[in-house]
């Protein structure tokens, strides 16, 4: 017994570690994630909005952040990228055509981890924003995003896009899964079975000899 109550000391061990690693895993890559994005992702719309925006699950941090809104290859984003409470909104220039438009977004999330993703639309007609100059002399704002334009959920959100986000650093804001952390539980694992082999051969092979000795 003396043999075995270190093995089954060292199984107790090996299982407490590998839980801890496997509980910890998930908090320690769970970062913000877009929940949805105004147009939704493979709408279509009847104009081009005057803003698109992408809303989180936190408030996303202002510094680090763009939005390109492109459609036949010329990007139609206008100005810097505003955050408004949880949302990242991307105003878009006066003009802008009637087709697809592919909308590639980077915003640094709240516990500053760049994260990115993509999603597209399409307007059947073109942009009926005024410029700011008219806008201004008729006292009137510039239109909001139309009501068709409701927000939806963004399968691509926190996915890599093609090319890079506006005037974002192409770093790398890809969040990998932490395979380092699994191949370590497994390895945990593996041992609290190699451990529990062993003390039940070590056991048999005690009661064995012990069954002998009184056969003696």
């Amino acid at each position: 017994m003396r043999t075995i109550r270190p093995l089954l000391a060292a199984v107790v061990a090996a299982l407490a570690f590998a839980s801890a690693l496997l509980f910890s895993a998930a908090p320690a890559s769970a970062h913000d994630v877009a929940e949805s994005t105004a147009p939704a992702n493979g709408a279509t719309v009847a104009e081009v909005p005057a803003s698109v925006s992408i809303t989180f699950n936190n408030r996303p941090l202002a510094i680090g952040s763009g939005v390109s809104v492109t459609s036949g290859g010329e990007n139609w984003a206008d100005g810097p990228v505003e955050i408004i409470d949880s949302q990242a909104v991307q105003k878009l220039r006066p003009g802008a055509p009637a087709g697809e438009y592919t909308v590639v977004w980077r915003v640094v999330s709240s516990d500053s981890h760049p994260i990115e993703g993509t999603f597209k639309f399409t307007a059947t007609a073109g942009s009926t924003t005024a410029a700011s100059g008219s806008a201004a002399a008729s006292g009137s704002a510039a239109p909001s995003v139309s009501a068709s334009t409701t927000s939806g959920t963004v399968p691509s959100a926190g996915t890599a896009p093609p090319g890079t986000v506006g005037s974002a650093p192409a770093a790398d804001a890809s969040q990998p899964f932490p395979w380092s952390i699994v191949v370590i539980a497994v390895v945990a694992v593996a041992l609290v079975i190699f451990l529990a082999v062993t003390a039940r051969r070590k056991l048999a092979g005690s009661d064995d000899e012990n069954g002998r000795e009184s056969a003696e």
